[in-house]
């Protein structure tokens, strides 16, 4: 009860409630004894689960259409794109750790309802996006590695809700371990991808360096953005400030302190690792199919058919069909958590984990199903890349007041963020709207 009271003091206008995830919150011990190391290890996890969303199969196909189109041009994109997740995932784990709170309580808490309300809505539209992309992806997955009919394969993909239940109730350090073990397998797909398809390491280095045309370019600044959105997604925003919870870190300032420091590393460290995933598919993309005229390649499909020709090698397709189906798998397990988090937290709704998931599915089923039946593969491609912008369009409604909470001491306290922190956190944001704004004048404009 003295924590909700305390919570209440400063810029907060009621007492929290039940905690963000509250099956699972503060329970991971973490030892204040131990080794240094021991204390780190103890924090390593979420940031992988967050991770996750900024390699999920929509942005696969951003990333293959960028590569295969413009080359190694885009890859600046998904560099500053994962520069401003870094940032922005800090300050979700300094929201959470400094006010007890998910950033779906906060924005409860912040603003009225006639704000709040829509700002929910804005929430579960992105983590219907995120969902369509899974549900496509795992079904491309499913069809790739085993045949199985697209059509079939989307219903097949409501199934994953079991994996998702039997994994919580064993504890959320299970959860964790089955992210990071996909996670590693879809590394290892990668690596040996990237070196069938021998990139030019030179004009790959080039790429990380930007150029005017991403944003004179419609088109580029089209799949530039389709990127950005599926980098710094917005229910990541969500999930990461809830999960980070589920440390039990103590309540001194000095132990929320090195809980901050220790949640920003694993964060900062699975966030670098994202970003080898992302490049590696625009590289392969770059390398498999630009460099030899085919500039037209976003098919999940399409791309898995021509790996073997131009690699030479029959492995590489099935390498790219299981990395595929390991992170719609991972997607769906971050989605339903993110899912759960914005429920709770902006309407205080409690519904059964099941329960919760089925109805988010299903509202991602239908679309997903419609195009795959009456479009086929053609179509598939074309939603993906829409979802990802979508997201980039509802992310600012998730950023602006994330910034505007980790700015205010009366909120923070003693752990709100630096100016210098805030400064680049503002501009980020406005960067983030300014793209949006100019996507939207191109698109009207035609």
């Amino acid at each position: 009860m003295d924590m909700l009271k305390s919570e209440q003091d400063g810029g907060w206008r009621h007492n929290r409630g039940e905690a963000s995830l509250s099956d699972v919150h503060r329970s991971i011990h973490v030892t204040q004894h131990g080794s240094k190391l021991r204390r780190i290890a103890a924090f390593a996890g979420p940031g992988y689960m967050v991770a996750v969303g900024y390699m999920d199969p929509g942005n696969w196909a951003t990333s293959l259409a960028g590569g295969s189109k413009f080359g190694y041009a885009l890859l600046t994109v998904a560099l500053l794109s994962n520069l401003m997740a870094i940032v922005l995932q800090s300050l979700c784990a300094r929201l959470a750790i400094a006010s007890g709170r998910d950033l779906a309580q906060a924005c409860r808490d912040a603003f009225p309802k006639w704000v709040s309300v829509p700002l929910w809505a804005f929430a579960e539209i992105a983590i219907i996006a995120t969902d369509i992309a899974e549900v496509i992806g795992t079904a491309i997955g499913l069809n790739l590695i085993f045949g199985i009919p697209l059509e079939l394969g989307v219903l097949i993909t409501a199934l994953d809700v079991f994996i998702i239940l039997y994994l919580q109730k064993m504890g959320f350090r299970w959860v964790e371990a089955f992210i990071i073990t996909l996670l590693g397998v879809i590394a290892v797909c990668f690596a040996i991808q990237i070196f069938l398809a021998d990139p030019q390491w030179g004009g790959v280095i080039r790429g990380f360096f930007p150029t005017t045309e991403i944003v004179t370019n419609p088109e580029m600044l089209y799949l530039a953005l389709g990127i950005l959105g599926a980098t710094v997604m917005p229910h990541n925003l969500y999930l990461h400030s809830g999960i980070v919870q589920t440390r039990a870190y103590g309540h001194t300032l000095p132990e929320k302190k090195e809980a901050l420091t220790y949640a920003t590393i694993d964060s900062t460290v699975a966030l670098c690792f994202a970003l080898l995933i992302n490049a590696s598919i625009l590289i392969l993309a770059a390398a498999a199919f630009n460099s030899t005229g085919r500039t037209e390649v976003a098919e999940l499909g399409e791309a898995h058919s021509l790996l073997a020709p131009l690699l030479g090698l029959a492995i590489a397709p099935t390498l790219f069909g299981i990395a595929l189906l390991c992170c719609g798998l991972n997607s769906t397990v971050t989605a339903t958590l993110a899912g759960q988090i914005v429920m709770e937290g902006f309407l205080q709704i409690k519904l059964a984990p099941w329960m919760r998931r089925l109805i988010t599915r299903a509202i991602a089923i239908i679309p997903a199903a419609f195009v795959t039946i009456w479009y086929g593969d053609a179509g598939t491609a074309e939603l993906l890349i829409l979802t990802q912008v979508v997201l980039s369009l509802q992310l600012s409604f998730a950023v602006f007041p994330l910034v505007m909470f980790t700015a205010s001491t009366a909120k923070m306290g003693a752990l709100v963020a630096p100016r210098w922190l805030s400064a680049i956190a503002w501009a980020i944001a406005v960067v983030i709207a300014g793209l949006n704004v100019k996507l939207l004048i191109d698109f009207v404009s035609g």
